[in-house]
């Protein structure tokens, strides 16, 4: 296969790789092999951390079940899979071969994706740019003095250049719907239950869930459809039946404005009014509202997210492997534990108030079927600016203006996708994220579906060669 008709298969979403499989118009490997050929145009990007190309080929003959079988993706690299190594984004792990696969790395071999390696994540997925001090920066297709976002930085920026359809992420803070954001993508991240992140129920507060990264939400609804049918949970309603429109009008409230009260970039602004009056002209009710969370609530959620940087300082051997080097963490990770224990009591009466949080989102959803809100309150950063070794004030001020939206969705459990329902003058991509009470991921996708029939957005930003 040549480079030409590698790129041309890179136009096809999952749902249609998977198609075009199932007719025989294509082997399985000659689409790994047009993945593996891509990945190597994409080398500048700095978006794989481990390569498993023999594996990979090797899995596109046994992968040849589910519903995404034989699809080319990659696995990022805060999850484990036998046999490959495993960094968690960061110096201290050392050279490590995982022993085992995690649970869910075995649901993604059954929906029968399969796996090119290890994308690149930041340290411990501990932030929201994908910039390893031990790795170095993941750049944005769009415009490669770009962040990717974080902490599913790689997996982005491997959809959106074209190299695979669709990557598995994370989202622990908005670990899938920033990376959507910053590289014009489509992100779910799903309800407390559906698929947690493992070791997230150990956590004060339960908050991470697994996703995916995709370019089109039918591949989204695909992924958790398959999900669904492998491992249901009985608390939450099926996402079997996915309509392509939301089945009411919807009550939605637009907000603009920070938990803090800070105005958010007016490009950012610019594409949540016109998406507000989209959602008028498709027939629901928009609403303007202040923002439902204040600074306050904020200040709970990095209590938290410091809580996990002195978890990972102190317990690092018991928690990664017996070799992990607690020194070699970068220093933002030494911050936040540091942070937390001067004022470990303190840190801990923000982190019970937290975990009241779930019931207030319940409350706040009472009077309205979603809420629309920015992704990220700022374009894309440019590389470095929230990079790990700054001083710690200022990279924290730099987080609260960027991304003040995301992580209390977490800490409330409920859903939220982002859409890349924008881009600014320059081109970047805008996101715009949903959120919905507990267990309404249907309705999220089917008002996705819907605003992407009404005005389908730009798929690809595919690479060429120098």
């Amino acid at each position: 296969m040549n480079e030409r008709q590698a790129w041309e298969l890179a136009r096809w979403d999952a749902l249609e790789t998977r198609e075009r499989l199932s007719r025989r118009e294509v082997s399985a490997e000659e689409v790994v092999e047009s993945a593996v050929l891509r990945a190597g145009q994409a080398t500048r990007l700095n978006a794989i951390v481990t390569p498993t190309w023999d594996r990979a080929r090797v899995d596109a003959k046994r992968l040849t079940a589910g519903p995404l079988a034989g699809v080319p993706s990659f696995t990022k690299d805060l999850s484990q899979v036998e046999g490959v190594r495993t960094t968690w984004g960061t110096a201290a792990a050392g050279h490590y071969v995982s022993k085992r696969s995690d649970p869910t790395v075995q649901v993604l071999e059954r929906l029968g994706l399969v796996s090119l390696g290890k994308s690149a994540t930041p340290e411990f997925g501990l932030t929201a740019t994908t910039e390893s001090l031990h790795f170095g920066p993941t750049k944005n297709p769009w415009d490669e003095t770009r962040s990717t976002g974080g902490s599913s930085g790689g997996a982005a920026a491997l959809v959106s250049s074209g190299v695979v359809p669709i990557a598995h992420g994370s989202d622990g803070g908005g670990s899938v719907r920033l990376p959507a954001s910053c590289c014009g993508l489509v992100g779910l991240k799903v309800s407390r239950g559906r698929l947690d992140m493992e070791g997230s129920t150990l956590l004060p507060v339960n908050i991470a869930v697994h996703g995916v990264l995709t370019r089109t939400v039918r591949d989204t609804v695909a992924f958790w459809k398959g999900v669904d049918a492998l491992a249901p949970n009985s608390k939450l309603p099926r996402l079997d039946v996915v309509d392509p429109a939301p089945r009411k009008r919807l009550r939605v409230t637009l907000v603009v404005t920070t938990p803090r009260g800070d105005a958010i970039d007016p490009e950012v602004q610019a594409a949540l009014e016109a998406t507000g009056k989209r959602l008028e002209r498709l027939g629901h009710q928009v609403e303007l509202a202040p923002c439902p969370f204040d600074k306050e609530d904020t200040d709970d959620f990095l209590a938290l997210w410091m809580f996990l940087g002195i978890a990972h300082a102190k317990l690092g051997r018991l928690v990664v492997h017996s070799r992990f080097n607690a020194r070699a963490l970068e220093p933002w990770t030494h911050h936040l534990a540091r942070k937390f224990a001067e004022r470990p009591w303190d840190s801990a009466k923000r982190i019970r108030r937290l975990r009241a949080f779930t019931a207030r989102w319940s409350v706040i959803m009472q009077s309205r079927d979603a809420v629309l809100m920015p992704t990220l309150g700022q374009l894309p950063p440019p590389l470095g600016y929230l990079r790990g070794d700054l001083d710690f004030d200022e990279k924290l001020e730099r987080l609260t203006q960027t991304v003040p939206f995301t992580g209390l969705i977490n800490a409330a459990g409920a859903p939220a996708i982002s859409l890349p329902l924008g881009h600014s003058a320059s081109g970047l991509p805008i996101g715009v994220q949903f959120a919905a009470a507990m267990g309404e991921e249907r309705m999220l996708l089917e008002l996705a579906y819907q605003l992407e029939a009404d005005a389908p957005w730009p798929q690809l930003k595919p690479l060429v060669s120098s």
